[in-house]
Formats: C-alpha cells, sequence, structure tokens
C-alpha cells in the first residue's frame, strides 16, 4: 500500500506502510524516522512493524508543518548505513527451571529439545519494536515449523529474563509480570536499566539479535 497518514487524536499522526509483519516494510519504518528531522514540538517517536507514531505539541507544532514532514521522510531512499541498528549477542541458558516450556514446546513440534535450541542459536532476529513492558522487545521471525499460538491460560507471574517464542516472534521479558508466551530459557542480561537515561532499554528497534546457549554454571557466575 501507499504510505498514509492517520490522526491519532490532535498530538499525534501515525505514519502506515502496510498491513503486516514483514522485514522489508519494517526497514521502511526506520528509514522514515532517521529522515525525520528533530522538529520542535515532538514529543516522542514510535516505531512499529508497519508503522511509525509521533506524538507532538500542536501549540509548538503545526499538524500540517508534521505532516508534511512525514510525507517527505516516506519518500526518502533507504539507506543501509541508518538501517543498521545494533547487533547483539545475547547469552541464554535453555531448559530446566529457566525454560519450563522447552519439553511441551518439542512434543508439540516433534523436533527435539537441542533441535530447537540449536534452531534459536542460528537464527539472526530482527528487533521490530520495543512494547508492552519498558525494554520488552519483539524479535522476529520464527521458522514456521516453530511457531505455535500462546499459551490457552496465562501464567500470573513469568520470571524476569526470560526468553519466550509465541506466534513468529521470540521475546524476552524485562519485568517479572503475566504473560503467556511458551519460556524457553532465561538469560542473565538485564535488558532495561532505568538509570541510563541515554539508553534505558538494551534493545532498539532496527537491532539483531542471536541467542548463544550457556550452562547453568555460566549464568550463575
Amino acid at each position: 500500500m501507499e504510505p498514509r497518514i492517520v490522526e491519532l487524536g490532535d498530538a499525534a499522526l501515525t505514519l502506515e506502510f502496510g498491513d503486516r509483519i514483514d522485514r522489508e516494510l519494517h526497514a521502511r519504518v526506520m528509514a522514515a524516522q532517521a529522515a525525520l528531522p528533530a522538529l520542535a514540538g515532538i514529543a516522542d517517536v514510535v516505531p512499529t512493524y508497519r508503522s511509525l507514531t509521533v506524538h507532538f505539541d500542536p501549540l509548538q507544532l503545526p499538524h500540517a508543518r508534521l505532516a508534511a514532514e512525514l510525507r517527505a521522510a516516506a519518500e526518502k531512499p533507504m539507506e543501509k548505513s541508518v538501517l543498521a541498528g545494533r547487533r547483539w549477542e545475547i547469552p541464554v541458558c535453555f531448559g530446566g527451571d529457566f525454560g519450563p516450556d522447552l519439553a511441551a514446546v518439542s512434543t508439540a513440534t516433534g523436533r527435539s529439545e537441542q533441535d530447537i535450541i540449536d534452531t534459536l542459536c542460528c537464527l539472526e532476529l530482527r528487533v521490530f519494536l520495543i512494547g508492552f513492558l519498558p525494554g520488552f522487545p519483539y524479535l522476529g521471525e520464527l521458522p514456521d515449523w516453530l511457531r505455535l499460538p500462546r499459551l490457552t491460560t496465562p501464567r500470573t507471574a513469568v520470571p524476569a529474563n526470560s526468553v519466550a517464542i509465541a506466534g513468529a516472534q521470540a521475546a524476552i521479558y524485562p519485568w517479572q509480570s503475566p504473560g503467556g508466551w511458551h519460556l524457553l530459557g532465561r538469560t542473565p542480561l538485564c535488558l532495561f536499566d532505568a538509570n541510563n537515561a541515554a539508553r534505558p532499554a538494551l534493545l532498539a528497534p532496527g537491532d539483531s539479535v542471536s541467542f548463544r546457549a550457556i550452562t547453568l554454571a555460566e549464568f550463575a557466575a
């Protein structure tokens, strides 16, 4: 679809590029974000799978000016240097108490637990967006055979730093929270640091993530 601008109340505009989860669409979103000038009155810029939402103060930044800038940003060519986010290798201790759903995922997919771990560690996953919780990354995409629906009954408390999958995506819970994804492991890394004002969330949209399996002893260390 052609890019279009959607009103989001009187203090936000959304630039939409499509209607699906797709790396090419997401690249266009990130390119538009990079091309958008730093205008006085912009309060926040939120990239998603397929759209870019800009929250602004209409008393400082006229609606028509922002709409024009978004249209111009949508037409800018994508530059690989701009689109290349940071690359991360995330250590994960899979299975056991850290991955209570690994056995069930093995049964559901007909693959061994080691096959699942090896597959996850061979993937380069894209950070499509941060949402649900501060620092919670939506990572994609998983191979077709590993795409499972969410749990019928969500857990009331998923431990912080749990690595999980649901549908076409993987994620890491930065906080303890309710959740319905399949828990496969846990990372010792901190995904969100409120004391880091410049970059409180470790991951950002456009980054790439690969997993590395570690032992329980390595996790403890």
